[in-house]
């Protein structure tokens, strides 16, 4: 579970745009170091990598949760320290990201079925209605459910993914409801 917060703390779009010589996501749009704000700054190239950075940085904690078959809480215990560590990075003041595209790589992972659903109406829904916010909070809203379907072992786990999700969208969902949430 340690490793699993430490990689999680790995935020994607601050090495991607120092990387690039860009602006730290922190400090300007939104504020947030997730995909979305890169995307709005820098472009969709950046966006990409961010998403990348972020969705794949479980993957070798993951595996060595694999490799020792531990059961689908224990697993989901190393996710769920991914989640926190991307959300609340000590060496960021614990201001971090809002765990959608972490959240995803996990599930990939782990369950893919579910993971793969949940992208395709997330990308429904950004391609709809432009909103990234919207998606997010809608595909994390039917996770569980998707899991109750296609792995029901990991439910829970999910569970306890979806309402992190939720949680860091706070202050997305009163903007959402103020009809103010930036657009794509």
């Amino acid at each position: 579970m340690v490793l699993g917060y430490v990689s999680g703390t790995w935020l994607g779009s601050v090495t991607v745009c120092r990387l690039a010589g860009k602006q730290d996501p922190r400090y300007s749009g939104s504020c947030n170091p997730g995909a979305s704000n890169v995307l709005r700054l820098h472009g969709r190239r950046l966006a990409l990598a961010t998403l990348l950075v972020d969705a794949f940085k479980s993957w070798p904690v993951l595996a060595v949760g694999l490799a020792l078959e531990l059961p689908p809480w224990g697993l989901g215990l190393i996710g769920i320290s991914v989640l926190l560590g991307h959300c609340y990075p000590k060496w960021n003041h614990f201001c971090g990201g809002k765990a959608v595209a972490s959240a995803f790589g996990v599930m990939l992972l782990l369950v893919p079925g579910v993971a793969l659903l949940c992208a395709l109406v997330w990308a429904l829904l950004v391609w709809r209605v432009r909103t990234a916010a919207v998606a997010s909070l809608v595909s994390a809203g039917m996770a569980p459910l998707a899991s109750l379907w296609l792995a029901p072992d990991y439910t829970g786990v999910i569970v306890v993914f979806a309402l992190l999700v939720l949680a860091r969208h706070a202050i997305n969902i009163r903007r959402v409801a103020r009809g103010e949430e930036p657009r794509i």
